[in-house]
Formats: structure tokens, C-alpha cells, sequence
């Protein structure tokens, strides 16, 4: 069940209704939206009473059942945008938020370079992999814990927010302690304890989409997320595995649409893994934001080609910086000028 409050409620009432809704025998989970608070309540209607009679708070103004298996995620649950504030920057708001950084934090020189340059140009946040996932067991891992205080000492010099991967249960509050955002990646998209482990933390969660992963399942995995009383889930496009071997992956912008129908949390695209092109890197942003993206994640690097990790992907500073000007336009015609 899904429980709208009017705008005028106070915290005491707020903290009064929740106390009914669990001696009730649901669980209750409180989404605070723009203009209003929705509390989505958990429970099974069959063997509890039917929660139509909290109507009659002065506090509620609506009370209604949902349908889907992923109840928080929905746009039933909370018809409007949920945002998401990361210290200054807010996502799913008016503004176009960008992301930049490298594919992996290499040496302080490099992630602190990077951080002048991509906030120089208007990016909002910095991303950058400390423990990285790769296919090759012989391929650099990250720096791991000194990666992450690198990226704290990026943030302590520029004021950007810090986005990293989180791989592992064991790390979850390590990773938190650095980083201002958690993204799980397409590998651990339906690791579950990983998802309730990084919720858990407090911290925002960006969750990738699977290499195969249909819509309805990518849903799903963010139900854990809010289920587990952490508001800040975004979702994030990098494109699936398809028979196409001319770009790394499929970026599916149609999941910008058909996302932003289904569901309340921001839609982040990032066209670096999307496609494993930098060529193509600029056209894909245009069209994300086109389609109506609240964010980009974008990889940049001082130096591409020598980059430890997806070089052919990663945009140079010069390129980002032209990216940036190019995509003024378009966020202007999609309304986050």
C-alpha cells in the first residue's frame, strides 16, 4: 500500500502514523519527494487489515494499493521525481548532472589533475575506480584503499562529490568512509546482499544495468535498495550484451523513457561502457540527454592511450571539455539549461 501525507503534516504526526502502520504488521518506508512524503507500506494485505482506514488521518490524503512486484521503485508508489542531494549537487532536478573522472584512479597526479580539469568544464561530480572488476584476472585491479583516499583528496581540493564502484560486502563501509556515492556495477547488478549491504550504509546507490539484465529484473534489484531504508537509488544504463561485436555493448537509450515512466529514481546513462568507443562517446550523451537523462558518467583521462584500464573509451581532457560546450544546447531543449 502506498500512503500520500498532505503537505501540511508535522513530524510528530509523521512519527505517529508510521507507529500504526507497524502495529498493523506492515513495514513502512518513508520517501520524501519535493513537494510531498510517501510512506510505502510492506506488508501481506491478506493476513493484516486493510490500511483504507488510515484515510481518515487528518494527515493522509491518500491511500492506495500497489500492484507490482517492485512497490518502491514504481511511479505508483511516488508519481513524482524523487532527487537525490549528493552535499551540493542535486540529482533529478532541473540541472543536467555530469560525472567525469577516469576508469581507474592511477597515481595522484593523475585523479588530481583530472578533477581541476572536468570541474573546470562543468562537470559535477568525479567518478573514478578504486577496486576494479576485470575480466582478466591479470589485468590491473585499482589501487583499492589508496585509490579511495586519493579520490577523498581530489574532493578535499576541488569540492566534487566522489562516485566509486563498491565490489564486495566486506568493503561496503570502507567504501562509504571515502565516497560520496556507491555504484554497483553490471557484474554485481543481482548480487543481492551486495545491494542491501551497500543500502545499508546510508550512502546513494547508482545501480548499473546487466550485461543482460530486462528492465523488469533491473527494477527489481533496485527494490532492495529502498527496501532496505536508503531513498538514494539511481539507475544507470551502460548498455547490454547483444550480438552487435562493432561497440563493446548496446547502449539502450530507449530504457531513458521507458525508466522515467516506471520509475521515480533518477536515470543516469554512461556512454563510455556503453559503447567502448570515445568516438562515439559525445553523439550518445546528446541523445541520453535528449531522451531526457538526469546524468551522465562520462570516463576521462589525462592521457587515454595510456591508460591502465578501457583506454579506447576515455574522452581527454581537451575532448570532455568540448563535450561539454557541445551538450549546452540540448540541455537547454530538454529543459535542464
Amino acid at each position: 500500500m502506498i500512503i500520500v501525507l498532505k503537505p501540511s503534516h508535522t513530524p510528530k504526526e509523521l512519527t505517529a502514523l508510521l507507529k500504526e502502520i507497524r502495529r498493523l504488521g506492515y513495514q513502512p518506508h518513508v520517501m520524501r519527494g519535493v513537494a510531498r512524503t510517501v510512506i510505502g507500506a510492506i506488508g501481506d494485505e491478506r493476513s493484516h487489515p486493510s490500511l483504507d482506514a488510515l484515510c481518515a488521518w487528518s494527515q493522509v490524503e491518500s491511500v492506495t494499493p500497489i500492484q507490482k512486484r517492485h512497490k518502491l521503485v514504481s511511479r505508483e508508489a511516488h508519481p513524482q521525481n524523487s532527487t537525490i542531494r549528493v552535499r551540493d549537487v542535486v540529482i533529478g532536478g532541473p540541472e543536467l548532472v555530469v560525472m567525469a573522472g577516469p576508469c581507474s584512479v592511477e597515481s595522484e597526479p593523475q585523479i588530481i589533475e583530472t578533477a581541476h580539469a572536468v570541474k573546470a568544464a562543468g562537470a559535477k561530480i568525479l567518478r573514478g575506480g578504486a577496486f576494479k572488476p576485470r575480466t582478466s584476472p591479470y589485468e590491473f585491479q585499482g589501487l583499492g584503499e589508496k585509490g579511495l583516499k586519493l579520490l577523498a583528496k581530489a574532493r578535499k581540493e576541488t569540492g566534487l562529490p566522489v562516485i566509486t564502484e563498491l565490489l564486495s560486502e566486506d568493503h561496503a563501509e570502507l567504501v562509504a568512509e571515502y565516497a560520496d556515492i556507491l555504484q554497483i556495477g553490471a557484474r554485481n547488478a543481482q548480487n543481492f546482499q551486495l545491494l542491501i549491504a551497500a543500502a545499508k550504509t546510508g550512502r546513494p546507490v547508482l545501480l548499473k544495468r546487466g550485461l543482460s539484465m530486462r528492465i523488469e529484473e533491473w527494477l527489481s534489484a533496485g527494490e532492495y535498495v529502498l527496501s532496505n531504508d536508503n531513498a538514494g537509488l539511481m539507475f544507470c544504463e551502460r548498455g547490454i550484451r547483444t550480438f552487435e561485436t562493432y561497440t563493446r555493448n548496446t547502449l539502450d537509450l530507449s530504457a531513458v523513457p521507458i525508466m522515467k515512466n516506471e520509475t521515480h529514481c533518477p536515470v543516469v546513462i554512461d556512454p563510455s561502457q556503453g559503447t567502448g568507443r570515445a568516438d562515439l562517446v559525445v553523439a550518445m550523451c546528446k541523445g541520453a540527454v535528449a531522451m531526457g537523462s538526469d546524468a551522465l558518467l562520462v570516463e576521462v583521462h589525462p592521457n587515454p592511450k595510456a591508460a591502465k584500464s578501457d583506454s579506447a573509451q576515455q574522452l581527454s581532457l581537451e575532448a570532455f571539455a568540448k563535450m561539454m560546450t557541445e551538450l549546452r544546447p540540448f540541455a537547454q531543449a530538454a529543459g535542464r539549461g
